[in-house]
């Protein structure tokens, strides 16, 4: 099975996905988010510790990842990313599926 981290940047490639915990949690409030993932690492902890937690009420998957140095690599960008969203799977989707 693909690393939560490649199938970010396959998902970013191919799909659609959106990065920081604002964009992120308007996406799952919006209903257009297909997997969250946000970074174990990120301090303060209050940034994204709704995350889990409003992924259940709306029935979004949700995974945690060890490192927001890596995920920023894995989205794309220069910089750490506390959080990401995937709108589109792209060709990650059978990766995205496979997670649940």
């Amino acid at each position: 099975m693909a690393d939560i981290y490649s199938i970010i940047e396959k998902a970013r490639k191919t799909g659609k996905v959106e990065k920081g915990t604002n964009e992120v949690t308007k996406a799952i409030e919006r209903g257009t988010a297909k997997l969250v993932v946000y970074a174990l690492d990120v301090e303060p902890k209050e940034i994204v510790q709704h995350l889990p937690i409003l992924c259940k009420e709306k029935n979004v998957l949700c995974k945690e990842v060890e490192s927001k140095q890596k995920l920023g690599i894995a989205v794309g960008i220069p910089v750490p990313a506390s959080s990401v969203v995937v709108i589109q799977s792209g060709d990650a989707e059978k990766d995205i599926t496979s997670l649940k």
